[in-house]
């Protein structure tokens, strides 16, 4: 396992099953600390760490979703277990690729769960990359979902902008064909209340998968994961049942 890419904050090497969870755009791999100890010791979590922030901001960032879950699936060795995907928001369509990915490698996930993030086929005119620091601080504001500090400290921001960036142009420039799908059960979660993500543009993912598909509410918006922990964590667990 390449631990530049993979972080075990809690690790969980005798459960039966485990979740590689995918940040969102800017996000890394500590977004995911509070969940990866809730499932503690039910799921053996791994967190993605992108290229390009915290100890790998020296590295160079990479602007294209294929190239993310390219890196991914490299990292991870194949230790037997059922394995579930994870990704919210940009980590959805890359927890997508990845699962790609590891079909056509003979290592099927055993589900992939697509988070705050609409259906590859629908179409949003966005272009946060584009924009001038302003206008994607902005943007961050409108989703709630990042730490004001980092937004009233210009050399804070300044730091992750060029993170932030690269990630919008990735997920913003990403396309796949329309009737891309992957063979593994894939579960949509969202918030009601998601200004990213409608509920109908969430239901779209049904057709990117040939097995079992279901979809899931949850109360809140973008970062509805924030405030339901409990509720998310039941979900995986009974999902790598």
């Amino acid at each position: 396992m390449d631990e530049r890419w993979i972080k075990r904050f809690h690790p969980a090497p005798d459960a039966p099953a485990r979740v590689i969870l995918l940040p969102h755009a800017g996000g890394a791999a500590s977004a995911y600390f509070k969940l990866s100890a809730a499932l503690h010791p039910a799921l053996d979590a791994h967190t993605v760490q992108y290229p390009g922030r915290q100890e790998r901001r020296h590295e160079p960032l990479l602007t294209d979703v294929r190239q993310l879950a390219t890196g991914v699936a490299d990292a991870l060795p194949d230790d037997g277990r059922p394995t579930l995907l994870f990704g919210h928001s940009m980590g959805a369509v890359v927890a997508f690729e990845l699962a790609l990915i590891l079909e056509r490698r003979g290592a099927a996930p055993h589900a992939l769960i697509a988070s705050g993030r609409r259906a590859p086929s629908t179409y949003r005119d966005e272009w946060v990359h584009q924009r001038d620091p302003a206008g994607v601080a902005a943007e961050l504001r409108r989703l709630s979902g990042t730490d004001p500090v980092f937004l009233q400290d210009p050399e804070l921001f300044e730091m992750v902008l060029p993170a932030l960036r690269a990630d919008y142009r990735a997920v913003e420039t990403y396309q796949c064909a329309a009737d891309a799908a992957v063979g593994c059960p894939l579960v949509v979660f969202v918030g009601d209340d998601d200004p990213k993500t409608t509920v109908e543009e969430a239901r779209a993912w049904r057709r990117n998968t040939t097995g079992d598909f279901d979809l899931r509410v949850f109360p809140g918006g973008h970062f509805y994961l924030d405030d339901q922990v409990a509720e998310v964590t039941d979900a995986l667990i009974a999902l790598s049942r």
